[in-house]
């Protein structure tokens, strides 16, 4: 609740304004005194001043006013002030309205118009210092990062941001940090920036793709195997583990890891010590574990295929990386540093570009950059040289519609009416797959996946897309 102070040498228009006021849905302090105005403005925290501008008897002049407005600035310069004024002070009022933040009422005032003053300082005071504060921890983020290494990042969207700040806040720990995020979002660009600005990153960096490996070599991968420890280990192998002692490991699609690798990988994180496949001996290290994933862990924890165990392990801190899609933001800025300074963007491409749902993320925009280069006929880009096409799945239909009715059309109007039927019935085809595979496995989402080519969140995302229950 909002305290407004009252400032007037008359107890009679104290008690009537704290009344009204009151009934409004404020508290009030109210006093006689320019002194005792001063000393309450110290002491509590006001919203808004209400002030005469004469506090002495047979006074009519308006400096005593003119005094505490400007006192109370020099305390709180933007502390909002109503001036209740005689129209011999109106003139003095209105050049102290001119200060800013302040408005007047003339004596008797209007009580709806006095309300709707005041609500409306008090408004534009929240909001004034809601900014200034947001402007304070902006300032502050930019100073973190200024001396920071941002690996070459390109963002514009606060999603984004608030990713990079968290990434450079737990760089300056050691602890193990889980990222997670649809395929193509880049979470590798983060787990750089997390190793980059860390104690370490002087030290090695491995990075590990599990998904890339095959599963009987992805043991030996990562803890090493002795020669003649499986058919065709000629020679004693130095695991990923080993070669990133003292430094960052990086384990891209995690959720692929076999339970037994699991089981190491755990006995790692707890202990530092592992033995390599063919061995007894057990070796130790120590090394900075980030691991990222498209997959939902909780998910595979229940299904039994991820060690919950494991999980907490690897998840002191998570980071959550938004699709594409959820930061739009960023589009045109990556489109920008991906083609270069030699091509421009037109405003319809932007726009276009924008509402492109980009399900393959910064991967996909980026090889969709490579093309537009390739293919473009000038220096402006067109939505066509980056392969969208401008219409989307509810226009190409409509335009399907309108365009039968059509007796003659041209042929570049015969194509436009042939890729809006093969976009909508390829969608139909797909939608119709999904289904079939969903009865099929009975609903099993892994197998479903698999059976399609996709991954469950690729999966996922189609099945909410055109509306499929599980």
């Amino acid at each position: 609740m909002d305290t407004i102070l009252i400032v007037d040498d008359n107890q009679a228009v104290c008690n009537a304004l704290s009344l009204m006021l009151e009934l409004h849905g404020y508290q009030t302090l109210t006093c006689l005194s320019p002194e005792v105005a001063l000393e309450l403005v110290q002491l509590h925290d006001i919203a808004l001043v209400v002030q005469d501008m004469n506090f002495t008897k047979d006074t009519t002049s308006g400096e005593e006013g003119v005094s505490l407005f400007y006192a109370l600035r020099a305390l709180q310069p933007q502390l909002p002030i109503v001036l209740l004024t005689a129209w011999t002070q109106l003139e003095v009022a209105v050049e102290l309205v001119k200060e800013g933040a302040a408005d007047y009422m003339g004596k008797p005032w209007d009580d709806a118009k006095l309300l709707t003053s005041i609500g409306n300082l008090i408004s534009l005071h929240t909001l004034t210092k809601a900014n200034a504060k947001l402007a304070r921890v902006d300032n502050q983020r930019m100073a973190a990062i200024k001396d920071a290494d941002l690996c070459g990042i390109v963002f514009n969207s606060g999603a984004m941001q608030r990713c990079v700040d968290l990434a450079l806040q737990i760089a300056r720990s050691d602890v193990s940090v889980l990222v997670t995020g649809p395929n193509g979002a880049g979470k590798d660009k983060l787990a750089d920036i997390i190793h980059v600005n860390s104690n370490l990153k002087h030290k090695p960096f491995i990075k590990v793709n599990i998904g890339a490996l095959p599963m009987e070599l992805l043991e030996a991968e990562l803890f090493g195997a002795e020669a003649g420890a499986f058919t065709g280990a000629t020679k004693t192998r130095i695991g990923r583990f080993e070669a990133a002692d003292g430094g960052t490991l990086f384990l891209d699609e995690i959720g692929n890891l076999p339970l037994s690798g699991q089981v190491k990988l755990l006995r790692v994180l707890q202990t530092g010590e592992f033995e390599r496949l063919g061995s007894h001996q057990t070796r130790k290290v120590k090394v900075r574990v980030i691991s990222a994933t498209n997959a939902e862990l909780i998910n595979d924890i229940q299904a039994g295929r991820f060690r919950e165990d494991l999980f907490y392990r690897l998840n002191v801190i998570e980071l959550a990386l938004p699709a594409l899609s959820e930061r739009k933001d960023d589009v045109i800025p990556l489109v920008n540093y991906f083609v270069g300074a030699e091509f421009s963007l037109s405003k319809h491409t932007q726009q276009t570009l924008e509402a492109h749902h980009w399900p393959g993320n910064v991967r996909e925009l980026e090889n969709a950059c490579k093309r537009a280069v390739i293919l473009a006929q000038s220096s402006t880009l067109s939505a066509d040289d980056f392969g969208l096409i401008d219409l989307d799945v509810t226009a190409s239909s409509q335009t399907v519609q309108q365009t039968r009715s059509v007796n003659v059309l041209s042929k570049s109007q015969a194509t436009q009416v042939e890729t809006s039927y093969q976009t909508v019935n390829s969608l139909i085809d797909e939608k119709a797959n999904i289904q079939t595979a969903l009865d099929e496995h009975k609903g099993v989402i892994s197998r479903v996946a698999k059976s399609l080519g996709l991954s469950r969140q690729a999966l996922y995302r189609r099945m909410e897309k055109y509306g499929i229950e599980k």
